[in-house]
């Protein structure tokens, strides 16, 4: 059974298919005409409400950006479930800044390391073997230091759903290409989990459990320990 990987489903954030790029592109006839009844903007005068991204309006968000950054480390069992309906579930290990590793439950092999620079995947039932700079991959949040709502990313969303915040998260210069909507508990703010949404259509979704904050994570687990990648093949999506 193939595992879709709960960071790299979406690398299509950062490297989207050349015909998906296209087939984002107006076709003639489709090309939207101007609004001829909207006043243009004054110099110095604000974009009107709508307009404005969620984190310029909601104080919300420094809540979530003082949360993360208080979290150093932690450790959680978690359940993913695939496009294709799989379920499957391991346990994810965290420090910031840079370093996550997610490890399958048996009979899968797959691992995901993230060391502070790249992330390297292998399965060595498959054969596969990847690497990725750590900015290309969708949950690259839990990691950033400091982790900033704003610049390279945006807060297309933020939401309550009962006990949940929601906050959606694109980014800024390609925010059609995939999204990362970010789900934490209220009162005491605590991550449960994400969905990561790609250009496909595709749509991961991870739950957490057994939320471990803090304690002392070895190095050894955010490095590369499978077998030598010269007898598994590349597999850069």
């Amino acid at each position: 059974m193939r595992i879709v990987p709960a960071i790299l489903l979406a690398t299509a954030l950062a490297l989207p298919a050349l015909d998906t790029a296209l087939a984002q592109l107006p076709q003639p006839g489709q090309m939207t005409p101007p609004d001829l009844q909207r006043r243009p903007r004054q110099r110095g005068e604000p974009p009107p409400a709508d307009a404005q991204p969620a984190q310029a309006t909601d104080a919300r968000l420094g809540d979530v950006e003082a949360y993360f950054n208080g979290l150093r480390s932690f450790q959680a069992r978690f359940v993913q479930n695939n496009p294709n309906g799989a379920i499957v579930q391991g346990t994810l290990s965290v420090r910031r800044p840079g370093r996550m590793r997610f490890e399958y439950d048996a009979p899968s092999e797959l691992k995901i390391v993230a060391d502070g620079s790249q992330v390297t995947m292998w399965d060595t039932a498959r054969g596969d073997f990847g690497q990725w700079p750590i900015g290309w991959t969708a949950a690259s949040f839990l990691v950033r230091d400091p982790v900033q709502l704003s610049g390279d990313l945006t807060v297309d969303e933020i939401a309550e759903e009962g006990e949940l915040l929601l906050v959606t998260l694109v980014q800024t210069r390609k925010p059609q290409e995939g999204k990362v909507v970010i789900k934490l508990a209220r009162g005491p703010l605590q991550l449960v989990g994400w969905t990561i949404l790609d250009t496909r259509g595709n749509r991961v979704d991870v739950k957490l459990a057994d939320f471990k904050v803090g304690g002392s994570l070895p190095d050894r687990l955010f490095r590369f320990d499978g077998p030598d990648p010269s007898q598994m093949r590349r597999n850069p999506n």
